[in-house]
């Protein structure tokens, strides 16, 4: 695939890539031989990290009883890239091989999650991960050797990823020592380029539509009650838009009672969809939402918990407040509210009488992948395996810049987050369509 990269350059440069490629990929092949992989989740939860440690698991004993490999080990760093600091992991028996394939029908991650950056320095030595004389990379660097991991599955974000990227190129360059890494995409934003489809997302949207099957109900329990639905999503609104169409597909299906019964399918419908994508007229939306408040007594809203950051940020900075930011130097949301913000205002505009801010990311994330994304993981670690066998690295996923999609080891180059939700989708366009907003 990179012949059309160097097809230009001068012969000998031609020849000295090519050979050098070859070289690369003939010294990190591991066919016919004992690999030892080893795996390690990290960032925040999704619903595909137990499943990706399943599937892969099985493809790589699959491997071995096929011969494609002589012997296996598998180890499991905990808690993410704190285990490989701090060197806190252990071997499955092959005993216990077989009870792995349980762990794909089961949410959360079976070996701890947790956010470490190895190039924040700073960070690493205040949280005690590594000495006072010490980089990360270094001791991170000399676990993998000292455990002699062969390949390194990463489940995890864009960050999980290319730090994974960064820590094998380390390897390589100061010690000569080769980690094959293949990482596999974990995030409910389905945010990733250039990967069409992240794991979890799917799960998680399904997920927050039955989380909020059960709120809508408070809009009965008060009148005039506005409810503010928070979806995850820091920089992409797919987490909410795809909540929100698998809701609405659940309220078409419901049945109702008479229409002197006030509780029905407009009042427990979406009246608003507010995502990063789209920009939002807090005053004019509270113009329209009013004349929804005073036709059904209610108004419940769907929103991404990015939404409207900037603003917020900014008026922080203004006032001389301090913003908030994890190891990652991203926003920390939680700790901003950009629900309350909305809130409070959006109360005030409406004239709500009781204002209810439900946030379903939690639900959502923790929950076990479901058969969509069950299928769609089995079929990466499928292909992350023989990809890893043959000494490839790369973070596994549908490529969408390749024609027809194909899954593959995505080079790591290629891989960064913030991709955002593509809002001209007829179905997206549809439901604002629905909703009033267009």
């Amino acid at each position: 695939q990179n012949l059309t990269e160097i097809h230009y350059q001068p012969l000998s440069s031609f020849l000295k890539a090519f050979t050098q490629k070859l070289s690369t990929m003939t010294d990190f092949a591991l066919k016919g031989k004992h690999v030892n992989v080893a795996m390690m989740t990290s960032g925040g939860l999704a619903p595909c990290l137990s499943s990706s440690i399943s599937q892969l698991a099985h493809y790589w004993v699959e491997a071995l009883k096929a011969g494609e490999i002589s012997g296996l080990t598998l180890r499991m760093y905990k808690d993410g890239y704190k285990g490989v600091l701090i060197g806190d992991s252990f071997v499955v028996p092959e005993a216990d091989w077989p009870s792995i394939e349980n762990l794909n029908f089961i949410g959360g991650s079976p070996i701890g999650n947790s956010r470490v950056k190895l190039t924040n320095e700073a960070d690493c030595r205040k949280r005690g991960f590594v000495g006072a004389d010490e980089t990360p990379l270094e001791v991170a660097a000399q676990r993998l050797i000292k455990d002699e991991v062969h390949v390194l599955h990463t489940i995890g974000g864009d960050d999980t990823n290319t730090q994974a990227a960064e820590l094998s190129k380390y390897i390589l360059e100061k010690h000569g020592g080769k980690v094959t890494v293949v990482g596999m995409p974990k995030t409910i934003d389905n945010d990733v380029y250039p990967i069409k489809q992240t794991f979890g997302a799917d799960t998680a949207a399904r997920q927050g539509a039955i989380y909020f099957e059960n709120i809508v109900s408070e809009s009965s329990a008060n009148p005039r009650s506005l409810i503010l639905h928070e979806c995850m999503g820091r920089d992409s609104g797919y987490l909410t838009a795809k909540t929100a169409q698998y809701y609405r597909e659940i309220l078409a299906n419901q049945k109702f009672a008479s229409p002197l019964f006030p509780s029905s399918r407009a009042s427990r419908d979406i009246h608003a969809i507010w995502i990063p994508e789209v920009k939002l007229d807090l005053v004019a939306e509270g113009a329209r939402l009013k004349k929804l408040m005073d036709e059904h007594g209610c108004v419940n809203v769907f929103f991404g918990e990015g939404t409207g950051v900037e603003e917020i940020v900014r008026d922080m900075e203004a006032h001389g407040e301090e913003v908030p930011r994890d190891a990652f130097g991203h926003v920390t949301l939680a700790k901003i509210n950009p629900g309350q913000y909305f809130a409070t205002h959006l109360a005030e505009y409406v004239g709500a009488e009781k204002t209810l801010v439900q946030k379903s990311g939690y639900f959502a994330r923790s929950a076990a992948a479901n058969q969509f994304d069950r299928e769609l993981i089995g079929a990466c670690a499928k292909e992350g395996v023989a990809s890893a066998i043959a000494g490839v690295s790369g973070c596994m996923g549908q490529d969408e810049d390749k024609e027809g999609n194909p899954i593959r080891a995505i080079e790591f180059e290629r891989v960064k987050g913030g991709k955002p939700f593509d809002v001209s989708q007829a179905w997206f366009q549809q439901m604002l369509k629905e909703t009033g907003q267009l």
